[in-house]
């Protein structure tokens, strides 16, 4: 279950701020549901920019191939190798080990168009 300090994108990705200007991302339980079994992803290089709503990567599982959009305009800092050997993470652990990238933001305004647990639950 999401927690009260995770933003929402209606793509499915969720945000949540660290130190700073320093943010965490992923993919939400129901995007992990409807992919069902998740057997690959594909992650963002450290060091590159992107914009909000920008593929920032790719994941694969039986049912399909999907991107994952970045919900603020910023820069990847750090991502989540385990990942790489093991992609059911995002089935088992979507807010906690299953974590995508870390980026430093560079508008704490966009955070306002994201929605909260609330808000994802209802939509």
């Amino acid at each position: 279950m999401a927690s009260e300090e995770l933003y929402f994108t209606n793509t499915h990705e969720w945000l949540k701020k660290l130190k700073g200007k320093k943010i965490r991302i992923g993919i939400s339980a129901h995007a992990q549901e409807e992919l069902g079994d998740i057997v690959g992803v594909e992650l963002p290089e450290t060091g590159a920019a992107f914009s909000r709503e920008d593929p920032i990567g790719v994941i694969e599982s039986v049912k399909a191939v999907s991107d994952v959009n970045c919900p603020v305009t910023g820069t990847v800092v750090t991502v989540n190798e385990a990942l790489e050997e093991t992609p059911e993470l995002l089935n088992e652990d979507p807010f906690g080990q299953g974590w995508i990238a870390e980026l430093e933001m560079e508008d704490e305004k966009e955070l306002e168009e994201l929605m909260n647990n609330e808000e994802y639950e209802t939509f």
